[in-house]
């Protein structure tokens, strides 16, 4: 199974590279999709990207899906900004049609809280898809796993991740 680790943030000094290379460290043939290379407008087209059938206008669009297109499945890795889903990343997914449909996906998301509303909502969002998630997701807390700037997962966050994983691959 070819997993890709989404990272959804494109801001300057995210915090979400660390965890996402984290997590590409500890899955076996995973591969780091990084939003911030596509430099995706905002989707303004008037027409549904699902009834595009992976064939979109602009090259920018064009080359996030043939990119998303070669995974079997998907761990977004994400922030909480203001109690949700970060723009970039739900442009990003909302910019997609077949792609990602009837794939399977999970979740890494890092945040003062442990960063669970946006988890909740990507569940949604995805099922428009008809994306089957993991029951499993990894809840990074910067208040505990956040040393002066560095990435210090838990004990426990690498058998949560697998446990993600092995939900992914069933």
């Amino acid at each position: 199974m070819k997993i890709a680790v989404v990272l959804g943030s494109i801001r300057e000094g995210r915090f979400g590279k660390q965890v996402a290379d984290w997590a590409v460290s500890n899955i076996e043939g995973a591969e780091l999709v990084d939003l911030k290379e596509f430099n995706l407008p905002f989707y303004t087209s008037t027409i549904a990207p699902a009834w595009l059938n992976g064939k979109y206008e602009l090259p920018e669009q064009q080359a996030w899906g043939d990119k998303m297109a070669e995974y079997d499945a998907y761990i977004f890795v994400t922030g909480e900004y203001n109690r949700g889903i970060p723009g970039a990343l739900k442009n990003a997914i909302d910019s997609l049609g077949v792609e990602l449909q009837g794939k399977p996906a999970g979740f890494i998301s890092y945040g003062y809280d442990g960063a669970i509303r946006v988890i909740d909502q990507l569940r949604t969002v995805l099922g428009n898809f008809s994306m089957r998630t993991t029951r499993a997701q990894v809840s990074i807390n910067l208040n505990s796993e956040n040393v002066d700037g560095t990435f210090a997962p838990g004990a426990h966050q690498a058998g949560t991740l697998a446990q993600v994983v092995e939900q992914l691959q069933a």
